[in-house]
């Protein structure tokens, strides 16, 4: 029962009334439902919080939601404080001791005077809190560190784990996290009375309500430019938490924390903290008005980064599957040397004349533990057996006559000969396969071989597919005049799904703003990345360059290529977009030229550049300069043939080719004979 439905961050602060208007260091708060977030909410002092997150919980409540909301402060202290402090160890209680005593209001609370207190109880004044923030001196509660003895530990377990973690008893200053845990710890107590709550780790999180702990610092980077951290950090962990698999968040829940608590996501950073793409990753440089493709190309590359997930699955389901961090030899191959041949092996090689070696009872075949063999016999060894102590050598049996006990062969024979060392093809500990890499079938083989058996993927890449225009109906409808039918969206579906991503069908969408905004708002819950056709230039009916326009993120880029030129980039609510050309010749090109490596690093995998090959023109043409073009085209008799159209409505040329040829933007006059670049179909990967 982990399934939740809606994903609660908050960044909480102890310090006093923020103001009505937004800032930094403040209470924060996030939602996340099914993948949409609601944008970052202010709560401007703790009374507020805790009013909005009991009016947000009895909302969930009533709609039958399952809640997992997570606090940027700890939930326990280091092993052995809660049973000093209340006679037990459950830190529940300490949560109800700590409830009962906290004093708060919206322009101060007793939290220096509360630790003095506790202070006095437990270390005669001296520890284990330590700050005081307030002009006035507190009994039993020192400025700094001074003369300080604590009779607890530190750091929690978690916190001297997690790089650059506060000890929960400094109660002021940056970074401090002492006040947050008490005010905090107080309020979460109040909302445990209210509702079905769990508290993980300390309870199983199966209750209507689930409550963690969180660290946002520990999975999220710097906010854009623009933005305040605590709202940007809130979204990003409740989106993190939310882009999880049911049975990935089960791993990162499986703790063993009874009594300090544990950070959530701890151990899994490099997992959630993939970063989302930025909203101006498309903008191009001042001035640019037409870019050449390979410009194009470039700054793609220099701007996208994974936007995928990672989780563990076996190496056995691996297959097209890309590998989020290195895999690691866990034994060699050969783990043991062993003979290539059948034959019988002895130690040393042999110089020329004949030999004669005495012959050892039993044998060695694949499988056999090593035995041993004495100086100068030999013993008979099958091929792939490990080779027994005191044999380095194997002559082929073919090469051998066996009489009264001895084996008898000619040499010279060389030492080592016939044999494989260990390790001679991977070391243990050794790197085998690199992050980003697309797994192959002779990959299983190798992780096989070396003793793989889980490993870390990217979850595929959820690619939404769009069309736009009241011009188009669905293959069988009956196109009335003017309408046509739509042919992109299962051209765009069949190329998505042969790169390896999963293809996820939007339908078409008419040639309405709203209808399109909706469209893309259910969308971007669910899709990883966007793909449209039609409506990406700048007339009255492109409606998507107008609302990518409208979100502060959409670049219209002109592009020096044939068939193509307008290809509309930006994002919606975070999700990439590629508005391709509605004419399907131009619209195929520009996705195997630019949607394909770009998904390729959106996916978590390595840029990919198609491989062409110089061959002879079998056709004749003369080209301006300004654009590179590509042409339709296959290989017949070693010759690259054109189709005989340049026509970007001719879709049975793409049926035809089975490539493309490629001409740079310089001017030029190909003849027949003459070296063009050819692409396959192959080397885009359909």
């Amino acid at each position: 029962m982990l399934g939740f439905d809606t994903i609660v961050a908050v960044d909480w602060s102890s310090g006093n009334d923020t103001g009505a208007r937004p800032r930094k260091d403040a209470i924060w708060a996030a939602v996340n439902r099914g993948g949409a977030a609601d944008a970052p909410v202010y709560l401007r002092n703790r009374q507020v919080a805790e009013e909005w997150l009991c009016a947000l919980f009895a909302a969930e409540q009533a709609a039958g939601r399952r809640v997992l909301a997570g606090f940027d402060f700890p939930f326990g202290y280091p092993t052995g404080f809660a049973e000093a402090l209340t006679g037990s160890h459950d830190p529940l209680a300490l949560w109800d001791w700590l409830a009962e005593r906290v004093e708060d209001t919206p322009k101060q609370n007793n939290r220096f005077d509360l630790a003095g207190a506790i202070n006095l109880q437990l270390g005669d004044g001296k520890g284990p809190f330590w700050f005081n923030g307030l002009a006035r001196d507190i009994d039993g509660l020192s400025r700094r560190k001074d003369g300080y003895a604590n009779p607890f530990a530190e750091k929690r377990q978690c916190e001297a784990l997690a790089k650059g973690a506060f000890t929960c008893w400094q109660m002021g200053g940056a970074g401090a996290v002492g006040g947050q845990m008490m005010t905090g710890l107080s309020v979460l107590t109040r909302l445990r009375r209210q509702f079905d709550v769990a508290v993980w780790p300390f309870q199983a999180p199966k209750a209507q309500f689930s409550f963690i702990e969180i660290w946002p610092s520990l999975t999220v980077g710097p906010a854009p430019e623009g933005q305040i951290k605590d709202a940007w950090q809130v979204a990003e962990v409740a989106r993190q938490i939310a882009s999880l698999e049911v049975d990935r968040l089960a791993t990162m829940l499986a703790v063993d924390a009874p009594e300090e608590g544990w950070i959530f996501g701890l151990g899994f950073e490099a997992e959630l903290s993939t970063p989302p793409l930025r909203n101006d990753c498309f903008a191009l440089p001042a001035g640019v008005h037409w870019t050449p493709v390979d410009e194009a190309l470039d700054l793609l590359k220099d701007r996208l980064t994974a936007v995928t997930g990672i989780e563990t699955l076996p190496a056995t389901q691996a297959l097209g599957r890309i590998l989020a961090e290195p895999v690691r030899a866990r034994r060699s191959n050969p783990p043991l040397p062993n003979t290539a041949v059948d034959g019988y092996g002895f130690a040393g090689g042999r110089d020329g004349g004949p030999h004669v070696l005495p012959l050892a009872t039993g044998r060695a075949a694949a499988g056999d533990a090593p035995g041993q063999v004495k100086s100068g016999q030999a013993v008979r060894v099958l091929t792939g057996a490990a080779l027994p102590t005191g044999v380095d050598t194997v002559v082929l049996q073919e090469d051998v006559r066996v009489a009264e006990g001895t084996i008898r062969f000619s040499g010279p024979i060389k030492a080592g000969a016939n044999t494989r060392q260990a390790g001679e093809d991977v070391i243990e500990g050794q790197d085998i396969l690199a992050a980003g890499r697309r797994i192959t079938p002779a990959d299983l083989a190798l992780m096989a071989a070396t003793g793989t058996r889980d490993i870390q993927l990217r979850k595929p890449l959820r690619v939404g597919i769009l069309s736009t225009g009241d011009e188009l109906v669905e293959a069988g409808e009956t196109a009335v005049a003017g309408q046509i039918h739509d042919a992109n969206r299962p051209m765009l579906s069949g190329v998505v799904s042969a790169f390896g991503h999963t293809c996820i069908d939007l339908g078409r969408a008419p040639d309405d703003r709203a209808a399109l905004r909706a469209r893309l708002d259910a969308a971007s819950g669910k899709v990883d990345v966007i793909l449209t056709s039609g409506g990406a230039s700048a007339g009255d009916e492109d409606h998507m360059s107008a609302l990518l326009q409208e979100a502060g993120a959409m670049a219209l880029w002109r592009i020096a290529i044939k068939p193509g030129r307008p290809l509309a980039l930006g994002m919606w609510q975070g999700v990439p977009v590629f508005g391709l050309p509605g004419n399907p010749v131009a619209a195929l090109v520009c996705a195997l030229v630019f949607a394909r490596p770009a998904m390729d690093v959106l996916a978590g995998a390595s840029w990919s550049e198609p491989q062409g090959f110089d061959v002879p023109a079998a056709f004749t043409k003369t080209k301006k300069a300004g654009r590179r073009e590509y042409l339709r085209a296959r290989l017949r008799d070693g010759r690259a043939e054109v189709f005989a159209s340049e026509g970007s409505g001719r879709i049975s040329g793409l049926s035809w080719a089975e490539g493309l040829v490629e001409l740079p933007e310089p001017a030029a006059t190909v003849k027949e004979g003459a070296l063009v670049r050819y692409i396959p179909y192959g080397s885009f990967g359909l």
